[in-house]
């Protein structure tokens, strides 16, 4: 079997999410619920279905940016979907400023996406909430010189034909569209809706979602389930007034997240479970938040990890030979890699963050460009990311790394919250669903890491 070595370097795009509902896709997944503590996307799609189908959840799931998030969020799409839900999966960095969120962005971008999904599905006309965007729109349109925002259907502000048929998904996209990229605009957009949030709150239950909810449940549907992704990456910068954003949305707006009359799935900051507020986090929502560890390469003793090592090793040969079984895969490895001693070092350095070996090997087959990849040519690309990580590292820092190597702990000290943000330390779980941690691999063999350097 020849491998095309453009469809491999394809198949690695470190960038591509994998959507599980697609054929091809299904040959690339691998399922590492058996290393990372536990079936956390079983956990979540229960707590839906079985515990509580019909009155409304709301849960948090986080991990590291680039671990999988994205990928099981959409598989648990897919299984709600089974179980007879209807599911709005977002990624909310297409919505919104990720630098500048309010609590009135989010709530609009989960409104303009039900509404979206639902437009075959016949709904009165939302009056509270079409009052609230002619609002709105007046409010933008005081600050806009020259072409004024027009949204068909409401009210008298933009509207070129009075028989236009009003359009909540339209109507809230044309406002967000402009916003987003408008520092002053989104200031006055929150300045209108924050002293109206629970307003808005309230139209969007009693207009859409509960409505929404009779018409599926008339057409055999379970419920409606709104997954948020991407919440995760909003900007951890302090609002105007000092409070970081991640503990501003989450903690401080916590009672409008979780008001929504429907089952909601946000992802939400790792770094926020090292925040001093944490406490006030898991007061305010019904669940603790669901974390997606990194995939082991090493246990908490030093000791390699097999079983997480055998599941990156497939995960690395399925993009190459993904229409073969583990062991077929295996056999033909040396085709792809000069040794199998060299596809382990690709995924022991990677600290079992899927993303970060993909763009490792994604650079490699481009920097190497013929099979087999050789040991040289990796070990080159691991010393350049090294260096460029090093860069980043005070000396501060240095020191904490140091610490967490030898005592596989963090505390909730800021610095350490930096440390997780940045990908130089991960977060590991046990098969008995304990958390341990360590540095990334890619530094352990940095000078800077020997004690008393």
């Amino acid at each position: 079997m020849t491998i095309d070595l453009r469809n491999f370097f394809q198949a690695t795009n470190p960038s591509k999410t994998l959507i599980v509902e697609n054929f091809a896709d299904q040959k690339y997944y691998i399922d590492f619920s058996s290393v990372r503590g536990g079936k956390i996307i079983e956990e979540l799609k229960e707590n839906i279905t079985f515990f509580s189908p019909d009155e409304p959840t709301c849960m948090l799931f986080t991990g590291h940016i680039g671990c999988g998030k994205s990928t099981e969020l959409l598989r648990l799409k897919r299984e709600l979907e089974i179980e007879g839900f209807y599911v709005v999966y977002f990624e909310s960095s297409e919505d919104l400023e990720m630098t500048d969120v309010d609590i009135s962005d989010v709530l609009l971008a989960i409104a303009r996406r039900v509404s979206q999904s639902l437009e075959k599905v016949t709904l009165e006309e939302p009056s509270k909430l079409k009052e609230l965007l002619q609002g709105a729109l007046r409010v933008l349109n005081a600050e806009v010189t020259g072409v004024k925002l027009k949204v068909p259907g409401i009210g008298d502000v933009g509207v070129t034909n009075e028989k236009e048929k009003f359009s909540l998904a339209f109507g809230i996209g044309e406002i967000t569209t402009k916003t987003k990229d408008d520092a002053t605009l989104r200031d006055r957009l929150n300045k209108y809706l924050g002293p109206q949030k629970s307003q808005l709150l309230e139209a969007i239950n009693q207009e859409l979602l509960e409505p929404a909810i009779a018409k599926l449940k008339q057409i055999g549907k379970k419920g409606l389930v709104v997954i948020v992704d991407n919440l995760d990456r909003i900007n951890s910068n302090p609002k105007s007034w000092g409070r970081p954003q991640p503990e501003y949305l989450f903690i401080d707006q916590s009672e409008y997240l979780t008001k929504l009359r429907c089952h909601v799935v946000y992802t939400m900051p790792l770094d926020l479970k090292f925040s001093s507020d944490y406490a006030n986090l898991t007061q305010r929502f019904p669940h603790d938040p669901k974390v997606l560890p990194m995939v082991p390469v090493q246990l908490q003793d030093g000791s390699n990890c097999e079983a997480g090592m055998v599941l990156l090793r497939q995960m690395v040969l399925a993009r190459a030979f993904p229409y073969l079984d583990a062991r077929q895969r295996i056999s033909k490895l040396t085709q792809i890699f000069d040794s199998p001693q060299t596809l382990d070092r690709l995924c022991r350095v990677s600290g079992g963050h899927v993303r970060d070996l993909l763009r490792l090997l994604n650079n490699w087959i481009q920097k190497e460009r013929k099979l087999p990849l050789s040991r040289e040519i990796l070990e080159a690309l691991i010393r350049t990311r090294r260096n460029e990580m090093i860069m980043q590292i005070s000396d501060d820092e240095w020191e904490l790394l140091r610490q967490v190597k030898i005592r596989k702990k963090v505390s909730g000290d800021q610095e350490y919250q930096m440390l997780i943000r940045s990908r130089l330390v991960f977060e590991y779980r046990d098969r008995h669903g304990e958390s341990w941690f360590d540095i990334n691999p890619i530094l352990a063999e940095a000078k800077e890491m020997e004690v008393g350097s």
